[in-house]
């Protein structure tokens, strides 16, 4: 990748249709909103549908509003079904360092939201889109101890920054076995994944841990980038006609910070075929859903 890639290199995209999760705020609604601009059409797929609607309106006739809720595997389907066919999907919606609970299914639920949801979601959308699945990561995901064997937090005592961390790499190490199976499968459709940085939005420092402080302070000291500037590798992925199955961008400055999109490095857990086996039966086993790639 050359230059500084920004939101003005988006490539044309009249015509292409888009699904983003989580775009009633934050990252999701910046990159709805950087779509629509160059010219796609945008489904916003939230649960928060006030929210939601008020940036639709925002974006204009381009934007239409669904109601999506990743912690309830019924409103996944009943989002599905709704689905005639997209060219593009963004499992972008996600909670961050919350204090534990679960999932109308009784999943752990940052676990259920950002990796489960998703998986269920990608596996019944997967048929009715055309070109690629960009899924989002993030740096936490290097808090991870990997123990996919417990994605529910049933054998350890809860940690909120764990637990996001789990999530993370388990959005990370999915898309990437996912990308494996579609090369596998000869398909022409794509699984990418990108992660912002360190982007200041409504999920910073609101987790009540001492870590707040330090996420305050980086937004403070501008060390965390506007929501617009961390959605660029997500629409660097979701637009590029030179990106590949199974590549992941961040930002290019501060250690993966802030910055514009370039090639981020993969941790080698997520290239783990036993660590990613494991996570893919997991996700099956709990979710009751088979992935038909």
């Amino acid at each position: 990748m050359t230059g500084k890639w920004d939101a003005n290199d988006i490539p044309p995209q009249d015509g292409r249709r888009y699904i983003v999760t989580g775009a009633n705020s934050g990252l999701g609604a910046a990159t709805a909103t950087a779509l629509a601009a160059a010219g796609a059409r945008v489904t916003l797929a939230c649960r928060n549908q006030e929210t939601a609607g008020e940036v639709a309106r925002g974006i204009g006739p381009a934007a239409t509003v669904a109601r999506l809720d990743l912690a309830d595997l019924a409103s996944v389907r009943e989002f599905a079904d709704s689905v005639d066919e997209t060219d593009v999907l963004i499992n972008n919606a996600g909670v961050m360092a919350i204090p534990f609970g679960r999932t109308v299914d009784g999943f752990e639920m940052q676990m259920g939201t950002n990796h489960l949801g998703h998986f269920v979601l990608t596996s019944l959308l997967l048929p009715k889109v055309t070109d690629r699945i960009v899924v989002l990561s993030s740096l936490m995901q290097y808090g991870s101890r990997k123990r996919f064997d417990d994605l529910n937090w049933e054998q350890r005592t809860y940690n909120r920054w764990e637990a996001y961390g789990d999530s993370k790499l388990a959005n990370l190490t999915f898309a990437r076995e996912l990308a494996r199976r579609l090369s596998e499968a000869e398909s022409a459709r794509m699984s990418v994944i990108a992660h912002p940085g360190y982007a200041s939005t409504n999920l910073t420092g609101k987790s009540q841990t001492r870590f707040d402080a330090v996420m305050n302070l980086g937004t403070k000291l501008r060390v965390g980038q506007p929501a617009d500037r961390g959605a660029l590798p997500t629409l660097y992925a979701a637009t590029m006609p030179t990106v590949r199955n199974g590549n992941f961008y961040g930002p290019d400055g501060l250690g993966g910070l802030r910055g514009h999109p370039t090639a981020a490095r993969v941790r080698r857990a997520a290239d783990d075929q036993g660590l990613r086996d494991l996570l893919w039966a997991e996700s099956e086993r709990l979710t009751g859903t088979r992935f038909g790639v």
